[in-house]
């Protein structure tokens, strides 16, 4: 079907009181197993492209981001692409015609002032070209001279009160919040603060994300819904999928030297994951 846009998807998942999984794609195989994993739901499904990822494919966006579009057209679930963590400005004049409809900009690494200049000249940049943005705020630094906290570093969390001035001042569309869950977890021991979720999504009226989900737990993740998170990023999970299924094929055939065995294995052990945490988010199409 023709691709969708995140924006809708968002939306569709605030009033039905629910959330969008947005999974980072880093090869053909994360994308077919992303899409087999939406459409074995079936569920709606965000195909998510970091900064990092582009990076690792030499710094051109539009080869995977064309596989992607190409795929997802293919799909019998909605799909939208979501341009994730960028940094660049070259990638943020590129995204639109790339096929995404969705950036997440991120100047968190500044001091207050600069990442609030910084990303309101990145949704004027993204608005002009249709694109919805989401912005990330953990700490903000300045105060008694510290620098900006990583919103991923242990204990960051998100003011409410300068959550909701930044949201107002930068016009983004969306929020990643530090609420207690870091990138790149290998483990799923993430215990998110609730109490401060619950002041957040009373504080401010743009949909909320959750970043570094991968690391959270089950029940975690369904509270997390509950309690007003609209957009789900997981990206380590599949990697952990993918890795732990190719060790596996390769340690009983040490043999192989055919990629196609052992990229199989991998996509399909990608596809459960991806079901699972649809289903574990309560996604449909409905």
């Amino acid at each position: 079907m023709p691709l969708t846009t995140t924006g809708e998807l968002i939306t569709r998942a605030a009033t039905a009181r629910s959330a969008v999984a947005s999974f980072n794609v880093i090869t053909l195989e994360h994308v077919e197993a992303v899409i087999a994993g939406a459409e074995s739901v079936p569920a709606p499904v965000v195909l998510q492209v970091s900064e990092n990822a582009v990076m690792f494919h030499g710094g051109q966006l539009f080869p995977l981001a064309r596989a992607a579009v190409a795929a997802a057209e293919l799909a019998a679930v909605p799909v939208a692409l979501h341009l994730d963590h960028v940094q660049s400005e070259t990638l943020l004049h590129q995204a639109a015609e790339a096929g995404f409809s969705s950036v997440m900009y991120d100047a968190a690494r500044l001091p207050y002032a600069e990442n609030l200049a910084a990303t309101r000249a990145a949704v004027d940049r993204a608005h002009s070209q249709g694109l919805w943005i989401e912005a990330e705020l953990g700490q903000i630094g300045g105060k008694n001279g510290r620098p900006p906290l990583d919103a991923h570093a242990p204990g960051a969390r998100t003011d409410p009160d300068e959550a909701r001035a930044f949201v107002a001042d930068s016009g983004v569309d969306a929020l990643a919040v530090a609420i207690g869950s870091a990138h790149a977890m290998t483990t799923r021991t993430a215990t998110l603060d609730h109490a401060l979720l619950k002041q957040l999504s009373a504080a401010l009226d743009v949909p909320l994300v959750l970043h570094g989900s991968s690391g959270v737990p089950d029940g975690e993740l369904t509270a997390a819904v509950a309690g007003g998170i609209t957009k789900v990023n997981i990206g380590t999970a599949l990697n952990i999928a993918l890795t732990g299924a190719i060790r596996e094929f390769l340690a009983d055939r040490p043999e192989a030297v055919d990629p196609r065995g052992y990229l199989t294995v991998a996509r399909e052990a990608m596809t459960r994951a991806v079901a699972r945490t649809l289903q574990t988010l309560g996604a449909t199409t409905a």
